[in-house]
């Protein structure tokens, strides 16, 4: 079973913030896909699903951590736990201050960037050897990035997150699929 993890922040005041773009691209998933996200297992809100492609199918879990970005790790950990995944079927949805709105990037390693859900989940499983679809929020060079993080987004860049979250529910497809590479080159810019 593969594990899909958006990162966010519960509760209403953070919905359209910028910090919870993890928890929209796995809500969007999950709706195109006809899975609910409501089952309370461990630290977060889940929902399971079935890939199925060609001959081929993958179960898979969605979930959206309730123990704030901050304490992510606890959540993975616990799921990682409850439901015996391996690390290596762990895709985390993230948002990324350095990355354009919208954009899209798909990381199989590396540190967490100064983003402290990730720091999280790589403290609470001890590596950071797991998938990693990170949207772009873009970064406001005036403002401090613990507080852009938990702001609307612009009305300018709503048209741009809409398409990056509509690119990461294709991407998540792809990874599900096991089509890494694919899934790394696809929505990169070149040039």
């Amino acid at each position: 079973m593969k594990l899909i993890v958006g990162l966010g922040n519960p509760g209403k005041e953070y919905e359209e913030t910028k910090h919870n773009i993890g928890f929209r691209v796995v809500d969007s998933f999950g709706l195109r896909h006809h899975v609910s996200i409501s089952e309370k297992r461990g630290d977060a809100k889940t929902g399971r699903g079935c890939w199925t492609v060609q001959d081929r199918q993958v179960d898979y879990l969605l979930a959206k951590p309730q123990t704030f970005m901050n304490r992510s790790g606890q959540s993975v950990a616990r799921l990682l736990e409850i439901f015996d995944i391996p690390l290596s079927d762990v895709i985390l949805v993230v948002d990324d201050l350095d990355l354009e709105c919208g954009q899209i990037r798909v990381r199989t390693r590396g540190r967490a960037g100064g983003h402290r859900g990730v720091a999280s989940v790589i403290e609470a499983v001890g590596s950071d050897r797991f998938l990693r679809l990170k949207v772009g929020i873009g970064r406001n060079p005036r403002q401090d990035p613990s507080d852009y993080v938990l702001t609307p987004f612009s009305c300018s860049d709503k048209e741009k997150i809409l398409e990056g979250v509509k690119n990461g529910v294709e991407t998540l497809g792809l990874l599900l699929c096991g089509e890494v590479s694919k899934a790394m080159n696809r929505f990169h810019r070149h040039g």
